[in-house]
């Protein structure tokens, strides 16, 4: 029986944690590819943890043993039943159609939300349940064993659960057939947790258990409830904060998820597996050495490589989230208090996931919150450090003196970061939102030692125009007329002769100072910061205004716009068609696919050019584009600028073109890299299968 328990509760947490990046990276594209995307769905999965140990908690502490079986059967029926029924409409049954992409992303949240709740909420609020329920089985039927062995295998089997779908679900199989494979083991789950729930049922009222718990004496003071919410909602702050670092500056790829929440698992099952594993003095020098590392990445974050910058981040977070989880399990309850320790540890992630994704967008201007863990850790940090030995924690008035402590030290960072966030953003301009955060900034150009604005997303620069009124017009940055993009306009034959030139991404709007009168100019662009600066919100940038071609800006996401505009009749035939959403290093996958492509050549003038800005500090996206130029029987040509001191900036360009003639003319191959005898063995990509891992620098 302690066996089947066992798998049980190792089974749900698998799944439990191999479809969130599953389902993640399927609504990715519905939403730009944002990386707020990943935290967002985070919140959701954590909000439903809460709800599934309050279920947890409720049938426990309020319902009879008989009647917690047929409940809890029943809705794992129910449950199995729907994906049944979704299995017939969808591809596969947690994976939604097409006809449920938002229309519009005014409320990217909201949509997120019920995307989740309609394809996955009711399973994973299943399996979010079934760890605390059957500890809480299992302590009945064994009253004399402690239960904390069996939440360590419920965080080994999450772990295996994440490494796994990067390794061996990922790369191997389509979103569909991940889907289904998926949904089948919820399945067999299911008909094994019901079985074991019936057997469970004849077991004795719950007994309590003798543990060596430091506070198993007495019901948990408030002191201590508000002690779990503070370690945990540190903890969960911190993950979220550091995988929106990784994610906004490096590539929003399920591995670089992973990785963040692997290691909040992995703290888990360390500190969870006995007390002697847990060190207090060593890891909290372990997070001042790792503190000052990672303040000295951030400092030099162009210079050093990706695989820096992630190691330094990851063992901050090992090192935080081992404090915070060290410290919850010495403050662990008996059996008796299980669920209660259980639901207020999931209240106390959700609420951190919470100040992440909601609160902290309208209060900072940048990511703030990462700062706000950072003082949180530091304050659990030094209250640890002041106690002789754990056994301290047990009296009601230390417990109440740490919770104090740590919640203002809370407050007070917050409230400091607040002000300086809206106060000294560093820059003329500064608005954060869903997609990220916009900065404008004053900058000297050596070259010529003349000012100008810089719109920057992160550390990426995305637009540069000369203050001075006589300078305005030139193009800059990785636009300038020897880039891959200018040569494609300016080397067209339709040039000056009514183009039609059609961009996904706008940045500060540059591409337009190439147009001519007559000319049609269509910008596409999701976030609309960046789309209000560049009508020239702020006086910072004029090159859309001064464009002597007319010039429209699509807000949205772009595909799902052309997507909108085709069926609607309107083919554009764009005779150059500029791709600038790979130069940020957090790309939109979904823009970059066989199906993509199938579009953008429909959009396409026969003598029609696509000019992709490849330009990444991490990623080598000339494999991807090689496969689906031979995939279409395009002629594919890159074009390096090695940047100058005039404004314009190191660029790396693909040009492609269904004619040949197009793109074999002097003034592209003077600058062209030569490809002959290059080749490449990745699969290509489509919707339904992607691997950014494997472009990796």
């Amino acid at each position: 029986m302690y066996i089947s328990f066992a798998l049980s509760i190792f089974l749900s947490a698998f799944l439990l944690f191999q479809i969130q990046p599953l389902i993640g990276k399927f609504i990715l594209p519905w939403f730009g590819g944002a990386p707020a995307v990943w935290t967002t769905a985070m919140l959701f999965f954590q909000a439903l943890l809460t709800g599934g140990y309050a279920y947890a908690y409720w049938l426990i502490r309020h319902v009879k043993i008989k009647l917690q079986t047929f409940i809890h059967a029943a809705l794992i029926l129910f449950s199995i039943a729907v994906l049944i029924g979704l299995s017939l409409a969808w591809a596969s049954p947690i994976t939604p159609d097409a006809s449920w992409k938002p229309q519009n992303v005014d409320a990217p949240i909201v949509h997120i939300f019920t995307l989740l709740l309609v394809s996955v909420g009711l399973p994973y609020f299943i399996l979010a349940a079934n760890g605390p329920l059957m500890q809480a089985w299992f302590s009945r039927n064994f009253p004399n064993q402690s239960y904390a062995r069996l939440y360590s295998l419920s965080n080994l089997g999450s772990l295996l659960g994440l490494l796994a779908y990067p390794v061996l679900i990922e790369p191997f199989l389509t979103l569909r057939a991940q889907g289904w494979m998926w949904s089948i083991g919820f399945a067999l789950f299911g008909f094994f947790a019901v079985w074991i729930a019936f057997r469970s049922s004849r077991a004795s009222p719950l007994s309590p258990v003798e543990v060596d718990s430091p506070s198993s004496s007495g019901h948990p003071s408030p002191a201590l409830f508000t002690l779990w919410l503070a370690l945990s909602a540190t903890a969960s702050l911190f993950l979220l904060s550091v995988t929106n670092q990784i994610s906004q500056e490096v590539a929003v790829i399920p591995f670089l998820w992973i990785l963040p929440l692997t290691i909040y698992l992995l703290s888990f099952i360390i500190t969870f597996s006995g007390e002697r594993v847990y060190n207090r003095k060593a890891y909290a020098l372990l997070f001042v050495v790792s503190t000052a590392l990672t303040l000295f990445v951030m400092l030099n974050a162009t210079s050093l490589h990706i695989y820096w910058q992630i190691g330094a981040y990851c063992l901050l977070l090992f090192a935080a989230c081992m404090l915070c989880h060290g410290e919850l399990y010495l403050l662990r309850p008996d059996a008796e208090h299980l669920t209660t320790f259980y639901l207020m540890v999931s209240i106390g992630g959700a609420f951190g996931g919470l100040f992440v994704s909601l609160i902290a967008p309208v209060i900072f201007n940048g990511y703030w919150e990462f700062f706000v863990g950072l003082a949180m850790t530091i304050g659990i940090a030094l209250t640890v450090l002041r106690e002789k030995s754990h056994m301290a924690l047990n009296a009601v008035e230390a417990t109440t003196q740490k919770a104090r402590f740590v919640f203002t030290v809370f407050a007070l960072v917050t409230v400091m970061l607040t002000v300086l966030s809206n106060s000294f953003s560093g820059g003329l301009f500064s608005r954060r939102n869903f997609y990220g955060v916009i900065r404008v900034r004053e900058v000297m150009v050596p070259g010529i030692n003349e000012a100008a604005y810089a719109m920057a997303h992160g550390i990426t620069v995305h637009g540069l125009q000369f203050i001075d009124r006589d300078l305005r017009d030139i193009p800059t940055a990785y636009f300038v007329r020897g880039s891959g993009a200018g040569l494609a306009i300016l080397n067209h034959p339709k040039y000056g002769k009514g183009m039609r030139v059609g961009m996904l991404g706008v940045g500060a709007g540059t591409l337009t100072v190439y147009g001519q009168p007559g000319d049609a100019y269509r910008l596409y662009e999701i976030n609309p910061v960046v789309i209000e600066l560049a009508e020239g919100q702020g006086g910072y940038f004029s090159f859309v205004r001064d464009s002597q071609a007319d010039v429209t800006l699509v807000p949205g996401d772009a595909r799902i716009s052309l997507e909108r505009e085709l069926a609607d009749g309107d083919s554009q035939q764009f005779d150059v068609l500029a791709l600038d959403v790979f130069s940020s290093d957090s790309i939109p996958v979904h823009l970059v696919t066989k199906e993509s492509f199938a579009l953008y050549l429909r959009l396409l003038a026969p003598d029609g050019i696509i000019a992709a800005n490849v330009t990444n500090l991490h990623l080598d996206l000339q494999p991807v584009f090689w496969q689906l130029a031979k995939y279409y029987g395009l002629s594919m040509v890159r074009v390096n600028y090695e940047g100058d001191e005039n404004g314009g900036y190191v660029s790396h360009w693909i040009l492609l073109a269904r004619d040949p003639a197009l793109l074999n003319i002097p003034a592209i191959q003077e600058r062209a890299v030569d490809l002959r005898g290059y080749s490449t063995n990745i699969q290509l990509w489509t919707d339904d299968y992607s691997n950014l891992f494997q472009i990796l620098k």
